[in-house]
């Protein structure tokens, strides 16, 4: 699922969010409580739409994957609240090992808001038919912190910062929902550690001209040029 574009009118003032962005949300938090009782799925998905007016067929309309879309709205409505609460910060972390630590630690608590269906969510994505979508909201949440951090990196290290970030996010949700916030927070903990142990090693070393060619690649594929 893809985030849809606002349409201006000519001579009107652009709309923040267009109805189907509204009713998708609405959708989404009539959901919630549907999936935590009967899990991530298209009974919840319709019994929440009766909720608010809306028939199979909008549903169907609105969200064509079905729970995998409702899978997506709310990763990005998470991220979104991570992303307010962290901009909200004052004073905000200087140093980045403890933004990187406040990125997670802020994602993670956007999630346990709904903690019932987050557990839902995440069971959902660790299906082996769902684990191309986890992977890609897992991404864009790394994204979503490292650009709050202040990354600006386009070369290789664009790629190895979210890939590393990413494999820190899912673990740490999973024990903040199995053994609290205490243990999730020290294991973020440990793991940023290792990431900037890895930064500093890498700092020192020349790509090798096969990792450089894999940047260039996926630098193409990004941009959508040549160099």
């Amino acid at each position: 699922m893809t985030p849809r574009a606002t349409k201006a009118t000519p001579g009107a003032k652009a709309q923040p969010e267009n109805w189907a962005d509204k009713t998708e949300q609405a959708l989404l938090e009539a959901f919630l409580p549907h999936a935590a009782a009967q899990g991530w799925s298209l009974a919840a998905m319709t019994a929440a739409g009766a909720e608010i007016g809306l028939s199979s067929g909008d549903i169907g309309l609105l969200c064509p994957n079905g729970p995998r879309d409702m899978a997506a709205l709310y990763g990005r409505r998470c991220d979104a609240r991570a992303l307010a609460a962290l901009q909200a910060m004052n004073p905000a972390p200087a140093k980045i090992r403890e933004k990187i630590a406040a990125g997670v630690s802020a994602r993670i608590e956007a999630a346990m808001a709904d903690e019932t269906a987050a557990r839902r969510w995440a069971g959902f994505l660790a299906l082996p038919t769902n684990a191309a979508l986890g992977l890609q909201l897992t991404w864009e949440s790394a994204d979503v912190l490292w650009r709050w951090a202040g990354d600006v990196a386009t070369d290789e290290n664009h790629y190895s910062k979210r890939a590393i970030l990413g494999g820190i996010l899912i673990p740490a949700l999973a024990i903040r929902l199995a053994d609290g916030k205490d243990a999730a927070e020290a294991f973020v903990a440990a793991r940023i550690e290792n990431v900037m142990q890895f930064e500093k090693w890498k700092a020192g070393i020349k790509p090798s001209e096969h990792f450089d060619r894999i940047a260039r690649t996926l630098s193409r594929m990004r941009y959508g040029t040549s160099a």
